[in-house]
């Protein structure tokens, strides 16, 4: 598992060995951030920093800095073909006769680093053709020693499997997101509301939680990279990859659809009682949401209550006890940077690394948030220098915002899932816009001449009525 990198993980004393080249043409050997890895450096000596020998094996955390940062350069199979390439070349495993000896101290080490890579970026290994290169090299030192038969079908197996896993989306991963709008509100029979299906705010808050890390686990961290980057523009004019960020982006389609559904529960209920009754019920969620460490979900259900249709409902909020919704507020408040949510998250975080118990380690950051914390720093600084080494260092701290959520993505949701609410949560019919303030409307009278010849327009395009 990758693992956040600190000043302390910059450089290792003792480490074993030194990469086998030297930095050259200028590259800043002088300045290392990884134990023999130079703040920038061209792409060869970064892949020859990679490749581990009889007596050197690359630090975890420089591993899975390259590794996610790499295929901004060159496309992950390339990678692994030069990576083996080098492994033959370096290690004589072309002669017809083996030095077993030597083989036996550096097949060890091939090994590792297969597992640590195949175990944190499975999507790279999707193409036959990469399975090849990994069977191929394999297949030149299984003669020296059994036991690497066996750890290589291993490794695949374990590989295979994770493919598969991914390939299976939690529920509702790309479908029932779109917003619908109806012509008329559904009757009680046919629209079952939310506090029917759960009306206690504490268990609705696990069950959000249950959500949120089934659909984190599926988004990988190279899914980060690839949603900022065009192309390398010292490469091809071609990018290095296709798109490959559906996970992320239906995460944000699960935001976007939890916001939606809680504006559609509040304008729902015909009477004001009501609706004020579920305003005060997804305050003592979203507080709920806080306590866990869910900010996602939290972040979700005040954006839902922030939406015009809810917010111009005087009369409803007029009965609620908004005290609760202040403080959460103030907490999620955008001034200074959401400077308020840092201050918690980093708590949420030191608690996570102190945790007693499982429910202790849950952090679900604001996601896009984090997104906008990525981009920015993608937009900030160049891939490459002026003299077109490629820009450890900025990978180094984008390693670590990735490897820090990945950490979190990997916890274990200690709340047993009821199915009955997930499945309403997903599959739930939700208002568009137009939808919402149509029922916002119908719920409470427009109260100005803008707002009632949006009615008029709503009510004859979505009713039919003039």
């Amino acid at each position: 598992m990758p693992r956040t990198l600190s000043a302390s993980d910059m450089v290792t004393p003792g480490s074993p060995g030194t990469p086998p080249a030297e930095p050259t043409d200028g590259e800043q050997a002088g300045q290392p951030l990884l134990d023999g890895a130079p703040s920038s450096a061209s792409l060869d000596t970064l892949i020859q920093h990679l490749v581990p020998t009889t007596d050197y094996y690359p630090e975890k955390a420089y591993i899975f800095t390259f590794l996610l940062s790499a295929r901004l350069f060159i496309e992950p199979r390339e990678l692994l073909a030069r990576v083996c390439h080098l492994c033959i070349e370096q290690q004589q495993l072309d002669q017809p006769v083996l030095d077993k000896a030597r083989v036996r101290k550096f097949g060890p080490k091939l090994l590792q680093l297969l597992a640590e890579w195949t175990e944190t970026f499975p999507r790279d290994f999707q193409e036959e053709s990469t399975i090849g290169h990994l069977k191929d090299v394999m297949g030149r030192i299984a003669p020296c020693d059994e036991a690497y038969r066996k750890r290589m079908h291993q490794l695949l197996q374990a590989l295979h499997q994770k493919l598969a896993a991914q390939g299976q989306g939690p529920e509702g991963l790309l479908g029932a997101d779109k917003p619908i709008s109806y012509r008329t509100k559904p009757p009680a029979s046919i629209h079952r509301e939310l506090l029917g299906v759960c009306s206690d705010p504490y268990t609705l808050a696990q069950q959000l939680t249950h959500v949120e890390l089934e659909r984190l686990r599926h988004i990988g961290p190279e899914e980060f990279v690839q949603a900022f980057v065009n192309k390398d523009p010292l490469a091809s004019t071609k990018p290095c990859f296709s798109d490959k960020t559906n996970n992320l982006e239906a995460y944000v389609k699960w935001f976007n659809r939890l916001c939606y559904l809680v504006a559609t529960e509040i304008c729902m209920p015909a009477k004001k009682k009501q609706r004020a009754q579920v305003v005060e019920f997804f305050i003592d969620v979203a507080r709920e949401c806080f306590n866990i460490g869910n900010f996602n979900s939290l972040m979700a259900i005040i954006s839902g209550m922030n939406m015009s249709p809810v917010s111009r409902l005087k009369k409803t909020w007029a009965k609620v006890k908004t005290a609760k919704f202040f403080i959460l507020e103030h907490q999620m408040d955008p001034t200074g940077n959401f400077c308020n949510y840092r201050t918690a998250l980093r708590g949420a975080a030191h608690r996570s690394l102190t945790a007693h118990s499982s429910r202790e380690k849950i952090v679900i950051p604001f996601f896009s948030l984090l997104i906008k914390d990525i981009y920015f720093l993608n937009e900030g600084c160049a891939n490459r220098l002026p003299n077109g080494h490629v820009n450890f260092e900025k990978f180094l701290e984008l390693a670590k915002q990735v490897g820090e959520f990945i950490t979190w993505k990997q916890v274990e949701c200690p709340f047993e899932q009821d199915p009955s609410i997930t499945h309403y949560l997903h599959t739930a019919p939700i208002f568009s816009e137009d939808g919402l303030y149509l029922a916002s409307y119908e719920s409470e009278s427009p109260e100005n001449q803008t707002e009632k010849e949006r009615w008029k327009s709503l009510r004859s395009s979505i009713l039919g009525k003039t």
